[in-house]
């Protein structure tokens, strides 16, 4: 068999257990997130022994220390998915909610309600919490997902799908809601782009710009795309210098390898002399690489030269590009160019520059007086997320299980037709 006709057959089967699994009701599938989680905890010493090896397999490589860092579970990253599963058991159920409700003049009404999606493939590069957290929500919005990661931690993914597979079996639902191909072929990608009316209903990539640009020119099915994250703090005339520091380093130096870590800080001209040497001095102590504009660097004298490139880079890595603009204009005339609509933050005490920036920024998330690590699933409340979603359409931001819904429309009457009969 071609791995078209074996992809296939994934998808019939979880087409085939994505009905049972709406079918089965909002407790069912608490129940199975539950039972998952569980599962996790139990497997924990199997999961990290893999991953430990797939880590170091990495290592031996060469792989950068952001990209071990990504890829890597400890004891702590693994309980973290765990609860991760579980927050996301104890969420609201979307399907079947009601979004809104009217009546028309025929005394027809008609409501819209949620229902999942369908069958969702993933395609996501080496980071092993996202099996987790997309299996997990995939569950929760009834739907069914197939999961294919990436080459670097193939063990580590499928060793989160059994148990997330066991938790199914567990709660008396089918397994086969959750799936992952057998070996990290690239064909099982090609694939899943290529199969439409049979196969996924949506396809989520999750990674850099190479992965999301071949998913987008080869798919023949809807694609929700999840881009590279060149993230801003923009520090305003009005901050608070306190602040200023506390969230830039944050925003940049707590995980450096996230998409929604800070790649460019733009600072206003008034407040650089006395508020970019304490920034940059900070960052410095922390191991971060400083890029700057000359009029950053004649501040900073030891900071390196940006390229034109740098302002366009997400590193993933302890570097920060850093520009000095001429006020509001110039922040956002930046960030339009150069940003992937994925996060920016503003730091001001000035409301009415805050609310100008947050009106204005066209970014799936914009902050005021807070890290740009906020823009995540888990901190918007929704338990986990598949990713950030940088396009327009379907959804946009974190996308956590209300988001893997779409809807259709209930429409009750007593007996009206359009037309006279009998004739």
């Amino acid at each position: 068999m071609t791995h078209l006709d074996r992809f296939a057959v994934l998808a019939a089967n979880g087409r085939a257990a994505r009905r049972v699994l709406e079918a089965a009701g909002p407790d069912a599938r608490s129940a199975a997130l539950r039972a998952a989680a569980a599962e996790i905890r139990t497997r924990a010493k199997a999961i990290l022994d893999v991953n430990a090896t797939e880590t170091e397999a990495a290592r031996a490589r060469g792989q950068t220390g952001a990209f071990l860092d990504r890829l890597t579970l400890d004891a702590e990253r693994l309980e973290g998915i765990a609860a991760g599963v579980e927050a996301v058991a104890e969420l609201p159920d979307p399907v079947g909610g009601e979004r809104r409700r009217w009546t028309r003049p025929t005394g027809l009404e008609i409501s819209e309600v949620s229902v999942p999606i369908g069958l969702i493939g993933v395609i996501f590069e080496s980071r092993p919490n996202v099996t987790a957290d997309a299996a997990a929500l995939c569950v929760r919005a009834g739907n069914a997902v197939i999961l294919r990661g990436g080459s670097e931690t193939t063990g580590t993914s499928a060793a989160l799908v059994e148990a997330m597979r066991a938790g199914l079996r567990a709660a008396g639902l089918p397994e086969d809601a959750v799936q992952t191909p057998p070996d990290s072929d690239r064909a099982w990608v090609t694939a899943m782009l290529s199969l439409d009316e049979d196969g996924c209903d949506l396809v989520i990539p999750r990674g850099g710009k190479s992965l999301v640009a071949h998913v987008r020119e080869h798919a023949r099915v809807p694609v929700l795309s999840h881009l590279d994250g060149v993230c801003h703090v923009y520090v305003h005339a009005g901050a608070d210098p306190d602040k200023a520091l506390r969230i830039t380093l944050d925003s940049k130096m707590r995980r450096t390898g996230v998409c929604n870590a800070a790649e460019t800080l733009l600072i206003d001209a008034d407040c650089a002399p006395d508020l970019l040497p304490v920034i940059a001095g900070a960052l410095a102590g922390t191991g971060c690489a400083l890029r700057g504009d000359d009029a950053a660097r004649k501040l900073v004298p030891g900071m390196e030269t940006a390229t034109d490139a740098d302002w366009d880079t997400e590193y993933l890595d302890a570097i920060l590009s850093v520009r000095v603009v001429d006020g509001m204009d110039g922040a956002l005339d930046h960030i339009a160019a150069h940003g992937s609509g994925h996060t920016d933050a503003i730091i001001t005490e000035d409301d009415a520059a805050a609310a100008r920036f947050l009106g204005q920024v066209d970014s799936s998330v914009a902050l005021h007086n807070a890290a740009t690590g906020f823009s995540d699933g888990a901190e918007f409340g929704y338990g986990g997320e598949i990713g950030i979603a940088t396009g327009r359409l379907h959804a946009r931001g974190p996308v956590g299980a209300a988001q893997l819904t779409t809807g259709k429309y209930i429409v009750r009457g007593t007996g009206q037709v359009r037309g006279s009969w009998p004739r």
